[in-house]
């Protein structure tokens, strides 16, 4: 989410009153009961499927998404997370058992897992819908209340989540805020239980800077520039095709896409020439017809990233229309570790390829910089994978493939350092929305004196026993 020049609303949001409704309601108990937390995913669930054709298209006119792309990468991920949720929720909501002390027998001890209260969800307009939802999903699994706020940028899938909303679910417990930069800020001046945020880490500091003013715990997934280390060894037809779907999946505005690439010379002119051939068989020799390629976002954000096309040598493609919003796929070569692509995240359909003379200079390269959401590795040597990502930190990784962990539900999602921090995604996102309440319960069969006064050198004997 970005929140310069972008015009304000013009209805004015209560976002003080929006907040006592939900914390009121909630105080009611009624999110508690797992009754209303299985009914709610599962009428979250009869909202896409009922109207899946209706999120195609928005997400199509949003993003020139194609439409089987949409399903993969936003639909079918959020049912994905709710079937989830609803076949481990009666374990989730178990107390946890916890070892007692002997000075604590007879008892019991527990962590009782309770929802936080009254959440905001704020998403990002790459994937307008999958990052909306898909940590509500946990949040509703926990119990809280929650308050979303799709982004204003991706306006079509944002005014239909608004109408569908409170048709599905309890908007007693769940409202969705339309809005731009007024609203963000009315609902960041509320105190919260948690905010999770998603977008880049310049509203992400925002974000946490208002949260701070209340104590409120914040879960932000950010971004940066995810490295691809590709070594000699490495299967490159396989690499360059799956690196092409990862970087070029959304025309590339993606979170966890491969940033750069990061090879040898001698890995680079065999790979090279088979990833430019397999953007050729994705999208065709010419990209901008292609009904599978999609578009950037808005005009500002084309002008952005056709200005890196410059830093370096084109391989393929280079060729851009800020009035259709299209930047073909294009690799760069020769690139400048200074240039201006190497400095911020691309978040579009640039791939530049950074030449190395080892792949220990290519770690160094990669500690050098802020840790990255993503690190991608191609090789067939288990060795050599396991002992990048054991050098190199990361949020996620993945080895001979781009962001497939995203489909692994027990698997966390969340960043390090600049990158993000916390996570969510199965049961980690609904401990994310949780407390762990510690619990012990004691018995009044046996009430020994040990620790009560007046004190004495016999009893500081036992005491020193027990531990």
């Amino acid at each position: 989410m970005r929140i310069e020049n972008i015009p304000p609303s013009s209805t004015k949001l209560d976002a003080a009153a929006l907040i006592g409704e939900k914390r009121h309601y909630f105080h009611k108990g009624r999110t508690v009961d797992i009754s209303w937390r299985r009914q709610q995913l599962m009428q979250l669930r009869k909202l896409l499927q009922e109207n899946e054709e209706r999120f195609l298209q928005a997400l199509h006119q949003d993003l020139h998404k194609p439409h089987q792309e949409s399903f993969v990468t936003e639909i079918s991920m959020v049912l994905k997370d709710i079937d989830y949720a609803l076949k481990h929720l009666p374990k989730w909501i178990k107390p946890h058992r916890a070892s007692t002390p002997l000075l604590a027998q007879p008892g019991k001890s527990y962590m009782l897992p309770e929802p936080l209260g009254v959440v905001l969800i704020i998403s990002a307009w790459n994937y307008p819908l999958q990052l909306l939802l898909s940590p509500l999903v946990p949040a509703i699994a926990a119990g809280n209340c929650a308050v979303i706020k799709p982004s204003e940028l991706a306006a079509e899938t944002s005014v239909l989540m608004a109408e569908l909303l409170p048709r599905y679910l309890d908007s007693n417990a769940i409202t969705c805020v339309e809005g731009a930069v007024a609203e963000t800020t009315a609902l960041l001046e509320q105190r919260w239980d948690h905010i999770l945020y998603t977008g880049g880490s310049g509203v992400g500091r925002i974000v946490m800077s208002a949260a701070a003013k209340h104590l409120t715990p914040v879960t932000l997934e950010l971004g940066g520039k995810s490295p691809c280390i590709v070594a000699e060894d490495a299967d490159m037809t396989v690499a360059a095709r799956r690196i092409a779907w990862g970087k070029f999946t959304n025309a590339g505005q993606t979170c966890i896409a491969p940033d750069y690439l990061l090879c040898t010379r001698a890995g680079a002119n065999k790979l090279l020439p088979k990833l430019k051939a397999t953007i050729a068989e994705m999208f065709g020799n010419d990209p901008f017809h292609s009904k599978d390629y999609g578009r950037i976002i808005n005009r500002q954000h084309t002008e952005r990233i056709a200005g890196y096309i410059k830093d370096g040598d084109i391989v393929c493609g280079g060729k851009f229309d800020v009035d259709a919003r299209y930047v073909a796929p294009t690799l760069l070569c020769n690139v400048d570790a200074k240039a201006s692509v190497m400095q911020e995240e691309i978040f579009g359909p640039i791939l530049p390829v950074m030449i190395v003379d080892s792949l220990r200079q290519a770690e160094a390269f990669v500690n050098s910089r802020e840790k990255p959401l993503a690190l991608y590795v191609f090789s067939r040597s288990e060795q050599l994978a396991s002992g990048i990502l054991s050098r190199c930190s990361s949020g996620n990784a993945c080895v001979n493939d781009c962001m497939m962990f995203m489909v692994a539900q027990d698997l966390p999602f969340g960043g390090v350092g600049q990158s993000g921090m916390g996570a969510y995604h199965g049961k980690h996102g609904f401990k994310t929305f949780s407390h762990y309440k510690a619990v012990m319960k004691r018995s009044n069969l046996l009430d020994v004196n040990l620790r009560y006064a007046p004190f004495n050198n016999q009893k500081l004997k036992v005491l020193r026993r027990l531990g």
